[in-house]
């Protein structure tokens, strides 16, 4: 039985325990929340053993195979120094931690201690991922020039996306998985970033556009905001058509058109529990292959996208309360 802890009862640890009481072979053991009385109606609510009322007591716990991280951004970094410090195996919600540099000794204590460590940006892990691969190098639209990619939800009333000093704002939160999808499709050898934003009273970036180039020329233009509901699609455009992702959050269905905007084909992604099972499923084979990493997301990748983000927050001149 692969027993997982969950540290941060938050609102995304909530869909992480009802996921995995659907699955087989893996159990939530405990939560741990500064809390206890948090950590118990939580508990209580996903028939869970064990409660605790610290983080400490929490990873503490030798029965604990994976502590998954559901806290605010900004606390990541020193979260998962405390599972490493005690020899957990990680699954840090996205983003991974607040920059590049974070996330670089991160990964460098986590190999040092022989810790699994992985990032919980799941649609790096999601059957979709691959499809959408697949139906590219088949030609099917010709030769890839651009995409656009969007992600937007009306956020205005999380006090974590809204407040800076927790690393709020739709960079972290959605503007990861627009430029996660232009990587997935195009590739981590970009060339230039260009990006602005508009930020709340609070400080917080809440409407990004990002353009990413790569040298052979392809171009991705990507929309982020927490200030507004957008379609969430993402398009990839060739010469001979294009392809749609319904949904780069979670991409329920591909249609490919051709040059007369035809649909041509639908396909339609596997059945799933929430698709949170994937990379759960993906840091257990890890952690049993005695890997350190997932392949679905290597290390390699983690830094990549934390490092265009640092580049993103430069041109805008910006920098989170809790950096030093």
């Amino acid at each position: 039985m692969f027993k997982i802890g969950i540290l941060g009862p938050g609102k995304i640890a909530h869909k992480m325990a009802e996921t995995v009481r659907q699955m087989e072979d893996t159990v939530i053991w405990a939560v741990g929340s500064r809390s206890l009385e948090r950590s118990r109606q939580f508990a209580q609510a996903y028939g869970i053993a064990r409660a605790y009322g610290s983080y400490e007591a929490l990873v503490a716990d030798k029965d604990i195979d994976m502590i998954y991280i559901a806290t605010p951004h900004s606390c990541h970094f020193e979260n998962m120094k405390l599972c490493i410090a005690y020899g957990k195996h990680i699954l840090c919600e996205k983003a991974f931690t607040l920059n590049a540099s974070q996330a670089k000794e991160i990964l460098y204590l986590a190999k040092e201690a022989g810790v699994m460590c992985a990032e919980a940006i799941w649609t790096r892990y999601l059957p979709s991922r691959q499809m959408i691969r697949e139906a590219i190098d088949s030609g099917m639209i010709g030769r890839p020039v651009s995409l656009t990619a969007n992600l937007g939800y009306v956020l205005t009333s999380v006090d974590r996306v809204m407040d800076p000093a927790l690393g709020g704002g739709a960079l972290l939160d959605v503007g990861v998985y627009t430029i996660n999808f232009a990587l997935m499709a195009f590739g981590e050898d970009y060339d230039t970033i260009i990006s602005k934003a508009i930020f709340n009273r609070q400080g917080a970036d809440v409407s990004d556009g990002i353009t990413i180039t790569w040298e052979d020329g392809k171009i991705a233009v990507l929309h982020a905001s927490a200030l507004a509901i957008t379609d969430r699609n993402g398009i990839i455009y060739g010469s001979q058509g294009y392809l749609v992702s319904h949904n780069i959050n979670n991409c329920g269905q591909i249609d490919i058109y051709d040059l007369n905007r035809k649909l041509v084909e639908t396909r339609k992604v596997p059945q799933q529990i929430t698709g949170f099972e994937y990379q759960v499923e993906a840091c257990h084979r890890a952690i049993v292959q005695g890997r350190l990493e997932c392949p679905e997301m290597p290390h390699k990748s983690i830094i990549e996208v934390m490092e265009i983000m640092d580049e993103i927050r430069r041109q805008w001149r910006y920098r989170y309360p809790c950096e030093q």
